[in-house]
């Protein structure tokens, strides 16, 4: 396909031309041998959250997760596309205003409002936040919905079960031996109607095989064998639909308008959507095929069953991973509001700084299991790692570039093989760390980083700056300076996707003014001699609140 190698000047009519004639899945295989004059994309999204009540700290957890993993990809030079939003439909939503006395459509507003709010105040970053209720989401719902109806995939039955509102989720007779929802403890309710099913059985086989030979489509692999292990019993087929009789806060379905869409099949195409799929298909084919869909491990179902079989139905492509991380716990128990043991993050950011927080999240959830939050440890890993390593180096440099070099951050002198060991140690740091994003691992890329900053104090305690300065040993002490100062600065930039503001102020203190794009700045020397150093508070106070 010559015509693939297009210039940047023909590459809109080239894709319009592909568009008109090529089916969406052809298109985008024919798309990624042929490139794009563009940098190497990333599309990473959360899910959408319920517009029925305030962020909590697993809310917080997977966006702030989003966005490091957006920002550390900027860092490498790729073209990060970072998605969040709110699911606005449902009974679940429904119910939310109607205990509240207000409208549904008012409810879905104020709640969105709060989302957006709290993500400001944690210097989260997206490129779009969605919401289910915009017009641009539900034209693609319902191209989806009358597509898959058109091939057979979608017929009317009689669903009779049992139904958690709260998770949205019908469950099985054995699922509930004791009438409660195993996903959230909450009764469920009988359901008897009739209703619209897809045929999600029919690609029970396709899933199977398409799982293990995409080894990274579900990761950690904890996850991946629980799906597996799902897989070995009949699948049964997915009920899209509610009576508009029950429930008419949704999407009507575009082929029978007596009953809108069930909240799973609407909600999961808003990543299609934002992707740019059904308005703007060049867009669509060159992020689709990058995207990282995070999520906690409570609806790995949803995005791993449900989500896979619809797009093959709908005849699109599968997204590159779904990565399923573990939740918050508080003294060993899941958070829930009925327990009393909720942790609001904009509360303790308040306190902390968002820096710390993000700091915190990102550095205690292993990517394979869950996690404890002890508002001990948050402070001892505050005092530690954050005042005790990183500010107080901060401070001693800053001091001593003002004692011994008159304010000004001097030049890198003739290093000799100790300053070169920290060089080489902070260009090893730049691989590790990368290597440990590329697996979701943010706990460990952050232990490393902090142990580097470990290795910079310690070097300074063995150089001594102070005792050379007695010696008379001018060009030792700007050496010496200059080699910690630019090893701060390097593993600050590495810190900077889960530390934005702090390592800007940072940058600021070292005299340091960062390139565009960033990634320019991961070379050793990039710190200018003659730059002004600013001494100013610790970056992070010992004395809380």
């Amino acid at each position: 396909m010559a015509i693939l190698c297009w210039g940047e000047s023909r590459a809109i009519s080239v894709y319009a031309l592909l568009c008109q004639s090529l089916p969406i899945g052809r298109l985008f295989l024919l798309l990624q041998r042929g490139g794009l004059p563009v940098k190497r994309p990333y599309y990473v999204t959360t899910p959408i959250y319920y517009a029925n009540d305030k962020p909590h700290i697993g809310h917080a957890h997977t966006t702030v997760l989003g966005d490091v993993l957006a920002r550390y990809a900027r860092l490498r030079g790729m073209e990060p596309f970072f998605l969040t939003g709110t699911d606005e439909h449902g009974q679940k939503v429904l119910e939310a205003a109607q205990r509240r006395g207000v409208a549904p459509q008012e409810q879905a507003d104020e709640i969105t409002a709060c989302f957006r709010d709290g993500w400001k105040r944690l210097d989260i970053a997206y490129d779009d936040f969605i919401r289910t209720t915009e017009r641009r989401h539900i034209r693609v719902v319902e191209a989806i919905l009358q597509r898959v109806w058109e091939q057979g995939d979608i017929y009317l039955g009689r669903y009779e079960g049992w139904y958690c509102v709260a998770d949205e989720v019908f469950w099985t007779e054995k699922d509930v031996p004791d009438g409660n929802c195993p996903e959230c403890d909450r009764p469920v309710e009988r359901l008897t109607e009739p209703n619209y099913f897809f045929r999600m059985s029919a690609y029970q086989d396709w899933l199977v095989q398409y799982i293990h030979a995409h080894p990274l489509f579900i990761q950690p692999e904890i996850r991946r064998n629980e799906v597996l292990s799902f897989l070995r019993q009949p699948l049964t087929d997915l009920c899209i639909s509610r009576p508009v009789s029950r429930l008419s806060w949704g999407i009507p379905l575009p082929f029978d308008t007596d009953y809108v869409t069930y909240v799973w099949f609407d909600a999961l195409i808003n990543y299609l959507t934002a992707a740019g799929y059904l308005s703007d298909d060049a867009r669509f084919a060159h992020l689709w095929s990058s995207t990282t869909h995070l999520i906690a491990k409570d609806i790995l179902r949803q995005h791993a069953v449900y989500w896979p079989t619809m797009l093959q139905a709908a005849g699109l492509p599968q997204p590159r991973t779904i990565f399923a991380h573990g939740w918050w716990k508080f003294g060993g128990n899941k958070m829930s509001k009925s327990r009393g043991n909720v942790v609001k993050p904009l509360e303790l950011a308040k306190v902390y700084g968002a820096d710390a927080l993000r700091y915190f999240i990102m550095r205690d959830m292993p990517p394979n299991r869950d996690a404890d939050f002890d508002l001990d440890r948050f402070d001892q890993r505050y005092q530690s790692d954050l005042a005790n390593d990183l500010g107080n180096l901060l401070h001693r440099l800053v001091n001593m570039i003002g004692r011994y070099c008159n304010g000004c951050i001097p030049d890198s002198g003739n290093p000799m093989e100790e300053e070169m060991e920290l060089r080489q140690q902070c260009l090893d740091l730049i691989e590790r760390v990368f290597a440990k994003i590329d697996r979701f691992a943010v706990n460990e890329a952050l232990a490393h980083s902090i142990g580097v900053v470990g290795e910079i104090n310690g070097y300074l305690e063995r150089t001594a700056p102070w005792k050379q300065s007695k010696a008379g040993q001018v060009e030792r002490v700007r050496t010496s300076l200059y080699t910690a100062a630019e090893a701060l600065r390097l593993v600050s930039l590495l810190l900077y996707p889960v530390m934005p503001g702090r390592m800007s102020e940072l940058w600021h203190r070292i005299g340091w003014q960062p390139p565009t794009p960033l990634r320019v700045g991961l070379e050793w020397g990039e710190l200018c001699p003659g730059n002004s150093v600013v001494d100013g508070p610790p970056l992070f106070p010992r004395e809380i609140g």
